[in-house]
């Protein structure tokens, strides 16, 4: 099990309180050491407050807090840090596998049309790998399994099939659309709230 201070916890926001990463405690504490990032003391809804380095380290720990032994005492682990000297909402490209298929194509079965259910559908090789096809963006695709197991290791008009649209590289997004609170860290919810459904 990975420690605490290796589990990607800690939301990064831009100087514009903007959420743009996601780092470990363990990378949160450096920049919050070295000036680059202030940490947010989040009080509830009510209260945020962002602490340089010295400050935090003299922050009390709550029962709801996770925490980090050091030679100094126990260190709050912050759950939300801004970063000091940069403004911008990087642009990302969903990483390449079956979630970022799943999302590029919607959910939606690219022979059929047909909304699937989770566990309903699986990545498809246009070309089949059994026949020289790339496991990349430009030659994978959402597809139902029962379709998919049709169409086996043949080209899709071999199978009598069709794709609803030919498969590329999905264009990039703002960063914050891409952050996932797979934790379910109740303080990064204000700062995903314009994404909250594509949050969990």
């Amino acid at each position: 099990m990975k420690s605490i201070l290796h589990q990607s916890t800690v939301l990064v926001l831009n100087r514009n309180w903007q959420a743009i990463h996601v780092k470990t405690p363990a990378e949160a504490f450096c920049m919050m050491a070295t000036g680059a990032a202030s940490g947010l003391d989040v009080q509830g809804d009510d209260s945020i407050s962002p602490l340089k380095w010295d400050d935090w380290l003299k922050l009390t720990i709550r029962e709801e807090d996770q925490m980090v032994n050091t030679p100094r005492g126990a260190v709050r682990v912050p759950t939300v840090i801004v970063a000091s000297n940069y403004a911008k909402i990087p642009l990302c490209r969903p990483r390449f596998g079956a979630r970022g298929i799943w999302e590029r194509d919607g959910g939606i079965c690219q022979y059929t049309g047909r909304k699937l259910a989770p566990g309903e559908g699986n990545i498809d090789h246009v070309v089949p790998r059994s026949r020289g096809g790339a496991s990349s963006w430009e030659n994978c695709v959402l597809s139902h399994r029962s379709v998919n197991e049709k169409k086996a290791d043949r080209l899709p008009h071999e199978a009598g099939l069709r794709l609803l649209r030919k498969p590329d590289v999905p264009r990039a997004l703002p960063a914050t659309m891409l952050i996932r609170n797979l934790h379910g860290i109740r303080d990064w919810q204000r700062f995903l709230a314009p994404f909250t459904d594509r949050a969990a």
